[in-house]
């Protein structure tokens, strides 16, 4: 029996490690799948057979991806925290994840230059996405419940709004340097741009009445 047959699951991950390192450095059209199958130690036939096509490792991978960024704020416990400590928290475990895996951004980047087409055909990420934004929403309302957050903020949005302040960080770390001569990659630097859009976040978030006082 070969090792594929007795450990299938163990094949599949590790032709979803290899295809990882392939389409994050080379996207998509550059990746190539006699690459994927030598660093996986399987041979394309099994890639195939796992994936049916180049494009549908492509969104496996996407999938797999998605999966882990939402895997670690899944599990983070925010019950006993103030509501504006669960949105401090909650924002630092997105924005330090997003500096911990540029590989993620290079494949977000290269996904959007293919207009999204290709995660599209997943059925998955939507499901994966739900409960990050379904722990925004809680915590937003217990804030509001509390008379600490108004409550109008669309979880959605919000959570969007997060992301979108550690990936632009991140994402355009070299162009910043290069523009603005501080390294955002630099730990003073991340502490003092976090602190910063927590700050904004927690503003935006304060209800009318508790900004009166």
């Amino acid at each position: 029996m070969s090792q594929y047959k007795r450990d299938p699951e163990g094949t599949r991950r590790k032709i979803l490690k290899a295809a990882t390192e392939q389409f994050t450095s080379f996207g998509l059209a550059g990746a190539r799948i006699d690459a994927i199958a030598s660093a996986a130690g399987a041979n394309e036939r099994m890639l195939y057979y796992y994936f049916q096509s180049k494009e549908g490792l492509y969104v496996a991978v996407l999938e797999a991806m998605y999966a882990d960024f939402a895997s670690r704020e899944g599990s983070l416990n925010l019950s006993g925290l103030q509501p504006s400590d669960a949105v401090r928290s909650l924002a630092g475990s997105i924005w330090t994840h997003l500096r911990e895996n540029p590989r993620w951004l290079r494949l977000i980047n290269n996904e959007n230059l293919h207009e999204g087409r290709f995660i599209e055909r997943s059925s998955k990420l939507r499901e994966t996405i739900s409960p990050i934004v379904g722990l925004f929403r809680t915590t937003l309302a217990r804030g509001a419940a509390a008379g600490e957050f108004r409550a109008d903020v669309d979880a959605l949005d919000f959570y969007v709004t997060v992301v979108g302040m550690g990936y632009y960080v991140v994402s355009n770390r070299f162009t910043l340097r290069t523009f603005t001569g501080r390294d955002y990659s630099e730990q003073s630097a991340q502490n003092g741009i976090s602190a910063m859009h927590v700050d904004m976040l927690l503003s935006y978030l304060r209800s009318r009445s508790a900004q009166r006082f």
